[in-house]
């Protein structure tokens, strides 16, 4: 689902990379509605003395766009029984995701939704819970400092479940939700900058929001799921947002750039492989401040063997990280990426990783891409750092 402003750039980047392989009739794109913007004490905006201010209408768009463009009987003639959603910038999702798709259907779900635990009991991020019986997620705006600080009797926060906008549903759920209760759907109100036309007919940007924005939002039908279940997953393995520009203190592109090289570098530690310098010497990885007896002379820490954390939880959001590696981040960035034609998520590297030593930066890539795209969709030939499964320095 696009903009009415994203859709034509969007079908430009996909033609221009032949589709990432897909067959070209299986992309199915369509547009979210558009709703006006209001001043803040309610009147139209207007964007030219003759065109209404528009908006699009949130991620809970999707919901009308579905029933709107024929997409559910779509993919009901395409046999489809279960999507997954996610509805936020997010370098780091694992598209289908064949574990949380596969724990959704074990446990008879019609709706699910992955969380990571909070950073902080102030953490500005939804959480998921119960509300007067019924599944919500409720956004940090509106949880009062005293319930959101909160803890159980192990010190554990009581509403950690942070909302990443990352979703399972059922065909037969999102035929219920657009037929009977989407109309039931609230809008929310975000307040924004929004240009408009002055007086004498001049276009104006405001320094501040000067009005507001209607939305909906795609996690407001939980409540109507007589079968939802949640799914905790790492941040560091599953979520890292892009919401600002470079020069801000997190979530931007090279803070995304950053997490996806680091959980790449993990895929290959965890495969046996290691890092080395030009000279050849080990590169130090950050370790973990438990269990010091484990550490090796080149300054690592090492767990069953691996080199890596196994990346285990509790079930409460709490890692296992006793004696375990994390990722080098610092002035020497190890530039590690992996072609998902290689592996999704860091299964089957062993036969090209385990016992090898690798000069960053690497660039993992499958034979069949002997050339890169470009994102203006060009192809350059193979450089410095870029390897085919099975080379290695």
């Amino acid at each position: 689902m696009t903009s009415e402003h994203t859709r034509e750039p969007t079908l430009e980047f996909f033609a221009g990379h032949n589709y990432f392989g897909l067959n070209k009739d299986n992309l199915v794109v369509f547009e979210q509605g558009m709703l006006p913007c209001f001043t803040l004490d309610g009147k139209i905006i207007l964007e030219t003395p003759s065109k209404i201010a528009r908006a699009p209408d949130g991620n809970g768009g999707l919901y009308r766009a579905l029933r709107n463009n024929g997409i559910l009987e779509d993919m009901e003639r395409r046999g489809v029984r279960y999507t997954h959603v996610y509805c936020v910038d997010n370098i780091l999702v694992k598209m289908a995701d064949p574990v949380f798709m596969g724990y959704c259907i074990k446990k008879g779900a019609e709706c699910a939704a992955k969380v990571v635990h909070k950073e902080s009991p102030t953490e500005a991020v939804g959480v998921v819970c119960r509300v007067d019986g019924k599944y919500k997620v409720v956004e940090y705006s509106e949880v009062s400092l005293k319930t959101a600080q909160k803890r159980d009797s192990e010190g554990r926060l009581v509403f950690s479940a942070g909302n990443i906008c990352n979703h399972f549903f059922t065909t037969e759920f999102l035929n219920n939700v657009v037929n009977e209760h989407e109309r039931q759907l609230k809008h929310h109100i975000a307040k924004k900058k929004i240009p408009y036309v002055d007086d004498n007919g001049h276009c104006v940007v405001p320094e501040k929001p000067n009005g507001v924005k209607m939305e909906k939002f795609v996690f407001d039908v939980f409540e109507f799921s007589s079968k939802f279940v949640v799914w905790e997953v790492l941040r560091e393995d599953e979520f890292s947002p892009l919401k600002n520009a470079d020069g801000e203190a997190k979530d931007t592109p090279t803070t995304a750039r950053h997490s996806l090289y680091s959980l790449h570098q993990r895929y290959i530690l965890e495969a046996g492989g290691r890092f080395v310098d030009e000279e050849g010497e080990t590169i130090p990885l950050i370790p973990s401040k438990t269990n010091p007896k484990s550490k090796h002379e080149d300054g690592s820490v090492e767990q069953n063997g691996n080199g890596i954390c196994n990346g285990i939880t509790n079930g409460h959001g709490n890692s296992n990280t006793n004696g375990c590696q994390k990722s080098y981040v610092g002035q020497n960035l190890v530039v590690c990426e992996i072609s998902p034609l290689i592996s999704y998520a860091g299964e089957g590297l062993e036969e090209l990783a385990s016992g090898k030593k690798f000069t960053p930066p690497l660039i993992l890539k499958s034979p069949e891409e002997t050339h890169q795209m470009l994102p203006n969709g060009f192809a350059h030939d193979a450089k410095d750092g870029d390897k085919c499964a099975g080379e290695t320095h």
